[in-house]
């Protein structure tokens, strides 16, 4: 339940001013947010509120389950938690079409993610209470935010807050009856499920010891990894104390969470000068779309990861066939290198095998990136699911459906069909903006900013898709190498 007090409630300027019905028909908006959740979805303290909320949603067992089981979470959390700030910044975008978009993709996202967890237990992430509660916690946490920060919403704000993110389920094609209908009884059902539904999982211990032990460096320190690990080895177990100290007490003591001494006093001032600084320090310092800049996150539609995975995919040259082996190497070496690339890229879920969902994530993850539509999604889809059936065939000695860690680099030079020129081609096609059949310096560097250290091959303005093909099998072919790549090996 929110607690209430005397201070200064939190001050919109005018909330209600900006409705997006339209001024001349008077007409009905788009569902989606309004200008209370835009508000504070805009901030970079928000990203205390979505953290908090990873928690919580984690520790829902179709959610938990679902992240364990097809998502990069449990391996990979830091990118989950940038992808949420990302699709958060869509979904609550001004353009109409800009939210839908974000909506349909990802519904197509949710809609290829069910199965069993390890206890028997089904689920499915479009089910209707699960989709409520990933609401109901960021709702719960964005009041929880303004109340440590010093200025608590009053009771008509939290009913105009509340209001929209029942609007988001709208948005997201749900009926919104699995979410109470009135904040008099949210809080009720906030409590019980709290109490009676979350637990202590896998994912939860990823978000709560995983994201800021793996926090990448920001720009400024990316040349400098022994200073960053030794920030982030100091930062990283204050952040999840700070966490844990701000989650309801209820769940802390039955997931048994403790927190050191002094925890709750820190989360209190870390809030309250987040809160401070959102209120005196100038907007655009504050704004979320900064925070992920300083952190380097925002500047990737696909090229830092597509960079890692093609960078670290160099390590299976002669899985291609027409691409020319590289010389020998020592038998041990080689098994490290296979055993790191198995480790880094292809185990995507991190559960030590080599399965669909694993493959499944890498295209999740690209599509999200490039925010491709549904069609270009699907080939996407297909290719990798082409790739995966190749592997299966090379490298599943055992036929058990899945490939271990051993299968891979023991059999690492069976060679495999060409599946990753379907890849090759789908990214193409994404990146071809202009439909011309070939990639322009921009459109290129669109793309590919961070995955590529140099231009467009012998500084030619453009590229043909035969060359882009050619270029792709290049680099996971292991033919070129460099320091940037080296630097996103281990990046989450």
């Amino acid at each position: 339940m929110a607690e209430t007090t005397n201070a200064p409630t939190d001050p919109v300027t005018d909330p209600m001013a900006d409705t997006g019905a339209d001024p001349a028909t008077g007409s009905a908006p788009t569902p989606g947010p309004g200008p209370l959740l835009r508000h504070y979805a805009n901030q970079a303290r928000w990203g205390l509120a979505a953290t908090r909320a990873s928690v919580l949603e984690a520790a829902h067992p179709q959610i938990g389950a679902a992240l364990a089981g097809n998502s990069t979470f449990v391996a990979r959390p830091w990118r989950r938690l940038r992808n949420t700030l990302v699709s958060m910044r869509r979904l609550v975008d001004d353009d109409d079409q800009v939210r839908l978009r974000e909506a349909a993709r990802l519904n197509r996202l949710h809609g290829r993610i069910a199965g069993t967890d390890a206890q028997g237990r089904p689920y499915d992430a479009m089910d209707p209470e699960a989709r409520a509660w990933v609401m109901a916690t960021l709702f719960e946490s964005t009041v929880t935010m303004c109340r440590l920060g010093g200025r608590p919403l009053d009771k008509p704000t939290q009913e105009r807050l509340y209001e929209e993110f029942r609007e988001m389920l709208v948005l997201m094609g749900d009926d919104g009856a699995a979410l109470p209908a009135t904040l008099h009884e949210f809080w009720p059902y906030y409590d019980e499920t709290v109490s009676l539904r979350l637990e202590l999982n896998e994912a939860v211990h990823a978000v709560l010891y995983r994201v800021f032990a793996e926090v990448p460096p920001p720009p400024l320190l990316r040349d400098h990894p022994a200073a960053w690990a030794a920030i982030r080895a100091l930062a990283g177990p204050l952040a999840g104390a700070i966490t844990v100290a701000s989650l309801p007490d209820g769940f802390r003591r039955q997931a048994h969470l403790a927190t050191p001494p002094g925890a709750q006093a820190l989360m209190h001032g870390v809030y309250l000068t987040a809160g401070l600084a959102t209120r005196w320090l100038p907007a655009a310092w504050t704004r979320v779309s900064t925070f992920m800049d300083v952190l380097d996150l925002d500047d990737e539609p696909g090229s830092r990861l597509l960079g890692a995975l093609l960078h670290q995919a160099s390590r299976v040259s002669t899985l291609l066939q027409h691409v020319h082996a590289e010389p020998e190497q020592p038998v041990a070496p080689a098994r490290r290198s296979a055993e790191r690339f198995f480790t880094e890229v292809l185990d995507q879920t991190g559960n030590g095998h080599l399965e669909w969902p694993d493959l499944a994530a890498m295209a999740r993850e690209i599509a999200t990136r490039l925010d491709m539509d549904a069609q270009a999604e699907a080939r996407l889809f297909t290719a990798y699911a082409d790739w995966w059936r190749e592997l299966q065939t090379s490298l599943d000695t055992d036929g058990d459906g899945r490939i271990t860690r051993h299968e891979y680099a023991t059999a690492a030079t069976t060679p495999a069909g060409p599946a990753l020129i379907k890849v090759a081609d789908a990214l193409f096609d994404a990146t071809d903006a202009d439909g011309d059949q070939t990639i322009s310096t921009p459109e290129y560097q669109a793309l590919f900013r961070s995955a590529f250290d140099r231009e467009l091959t012998g500084g030619a303005d453009r590229l043909s898709r035969a060359a882009f093909v050619r270029e792709f099998l290049t680099f996971m072919a292991g033919r070129h190498h460099s320091g940037a790549y080296d630097s996103l090996l281990t990046e989450g």
